[in-house]
C-alpha cells in the first residue's frame, strides 16, 4: 500500500516518468570462412529510462541499460582477430551499464546546460536508437564497427535551437587507445573495463542538424581528442589523437523512409601505437593488433509501408474488405547497403588486411503491430575483400519495443 500510494502521489505530481526500449534477436549463419559458427538467440539489450523534473528549470536524466541478459564472466572464441590466429578470450559478459546520469538545466531554446554522465552525439544512432530508428535486428553495421553504441562519457555539454538549428557542444572524457583494434578500429576504446575512467585528455564533440521537418533532417558531428594519455599505464610518449566526422540524415514522411551516414576518421600515430599495443599484457583483455591510420564507413537504407496501399479512400469494389485497415500498423519492405573499412589507410610496415573491408546488402521486412511494437526479419550478405572465403551472409529476425 506504501508503494501504491507514492507511486499515485508521484504521478500525480507529474514529476516522474519512466521509458524505455527493449531487442531481443535470433541469428542464424553461413560464413564461408567460420563454417562452425552456430545460430544465437541474445537478449541484446533491455533500457530503463527514469526522468525526474525537479522545478521548471532542473531535471535529472538516467538510463540504466541490461546487456545480453544480465551480468557476469563469458568466454569468447574468436579465431579471427589476427591473420587467423586462434584466440580464446575470456570477456565481460552481460552487462548491466549506466548510459546516461545527468542533471539538465533548461534556460531557454537556445542555450541549455546538461551535465554529468552523458551521451555522445556522433552519427545517426547516437540520437536514434530505438528499434523502431533502424530496419535491422541490429544497429547498422557501417557505424557499429567504427565508433561505440551507443557512446556515452562523463562531461558538460551545451545544446538548444534556433529556429530548425540544433546544436550540441561538449567536452567530455576521452578514449583509451589500449582497446583499438583492426577488426572494431576505435570502438573498444570507450572505457567500460576499468571501475573508474580515465580522464588526463579531455575530447571534443559537437553536433549540428538542420530538421526541415519533425521527420526529415540532415546534419553533422564530429569527435576529436587524444587517446594516448588515458591509457591505464602511462606507456607511451607520443600523440594520438582521434578525430571523427560524420554526415547524417534521415526521412520518414507518409510511407517512405530514408537513412544514411557517412563516417571519416583518422589517428595519429597508428603504426607507433600497434606497436605498443603487441606487448600489452594478456590480463588488459584487449586484442592487440594493428591499428588503421584511418577508418571509413557509410550505408543508405530505404523502406515502403506497403499497407499504404489499403490505407484511405478506396472505391474499389473489390477492395471494400481493406479500407478500414489500422492507420498504426505498418509493413516495411527495406533494402540497406553498408560499406566500411577498419584499415582505411595504415601507417609505416603495418598489413592492410583486406578481411577488415566489408561491404554488405541487406534486404528485409518489418511488421509493426503498432508504434511501440515491432517485428524484424533480413537476410545480409556481406562480402569481404579478400580474395577467397569473402562470403558472409546471416538470417536474422528480431523483437523490438518500446514503452
Amino acid at each position: 500500500m506504501f508503494i501504491s500510494l507514492n507511486v499515485n502521489t508521484i504521478a500525480e505530481s507529474n514529476r516522474f516518468s519512466v521509458s524505455g526500449y527493449g531487442v531481443i534477436n535470433y541469428s542464424h549463419f553461413d560464413w564461408e570462412l567460420d563454417p562452425d559458427r552456430r545460430a544465437a538467440i541474445d537478449v541484446e539489450r533491455f533500457v530503463i529510462a527514469p526522468k525526474y523534473r525537479i522545478n521548471d528549470t532542473m531535471r535529472l536524466e538516467s538510463e540504466i541499460e541490461i546487456e545480453h541478459g544480465g551480468t557476469g564472466s563469458t568466454m569468447e572464441f574468436d579465431k579471427f582477430e589476427e591473420f587467423g590466429e586462434f584466440e580464446t578470450e575470456i570477456e565481460k559478459g552481460g552487462e548491466v551499464i549506466v548510459e546516461k546520469l545527468a542533471v539538465v538545466f533548461s534556460f531557454q531554446p537556445s542555450f541549455n546546460l546538461r551535465v554529468g554522465h552523458i551521451i555522445v552525439p556522433v552519427g545517426l544512432v547516437a540520437k536514434r536508437h530505438r528499434p523502431q530508428h533502424y530496419f535491422t535486428t541490429t544497429r547498422p553495421e557501417a557505424a557499429a564497427h567504427l565508433i561505440p553504441t551507443i557512446w556515452h562519457e562523463t562531461g558538460v555539454e551545451i545544446f538548444g535551437s534556433l529556429g530548425s538549428l540544433n546544436y550540441q557542444a561538449q567536452i567530455v572524457n576521452g578514449l583509451d587507445s589500449t582497446g583499438f583494434s583492426s577488426r572494431h578500429w576505435i570502438v573498444r576504446g570507450h572505457q567500460l573495463r576499468f571501475e573508474t575512467v580515465n580522464a588526463e585528455a579531455p575530447a571534443f564533440v559537437g553536433r549540428l542538424d538542420y530538421a526541415f521537418h519533425e521527420n526529415a533532417t540532415v546534419g553533422i558531428s564530429g569527435y576529436y581528442g587524444d587517446t594516448a594519455a588515458n591509457r591505464p599505464k602511462p606507456d607511451v610518449d607520443f600523440d594520438a589523437h582521434v578525430g571523427i566526422v560524420s554526415l547524417h540524415g534521415f526521412y520518414e514522411m507518409n510511407s517512405v523512409k530514408v537513412r544514411g551516414l557517412f563516417l571519416w576518421g583518422m589517428l595519429e600515430n597508428a603504426d607507433r601505437l600497434s606497436k605498443v599495443n603487441r606487448t600489452l599484457s594478456n590480463n588488459l583483455n584487449v586484442k592487440r593488433t594493428p591499428i588503421g591510420s584511418s577508418a571509413l564507413g557509410w550505408y543508405i537504407e530505404a523502406g515502403y509501408d506497403i499497407l499504404s496501399f489499403f490505407r484511405g479512400p478506396n472505391n474499389s469494389t473489390e477492395h471494400q474488405d481493406l479500407k478500414d485497415t489500422p492507420s498504426d500498423k505498418a509493413l516495411d519492405v527495406f533494402a540497406r547497403y553498408d560499406y566500411y573499412d577498419t584499415m582505411a589507410s595504415v601507417e609505416g610496415i603495418i598489413f592492410d588486411n583486406p578481411r577488415w573491408e566489408r561491404t554488405t546488402w541487406t534486404f528485409g521486412i518489418n511488421y509493426h503491430v503498432h508504434p511501440q511494437l515491432v517485428f524484424k526479419s533480413h537476410y545480409s550478405l556481406r562480402r569481404l575483400a579478400t580474395k577467397e572465403k569473402n562470403r558472409e551472409n546471416t538470417f536474422a529476425l528480431g523483437l523490438g519495443f518500446q514503452y
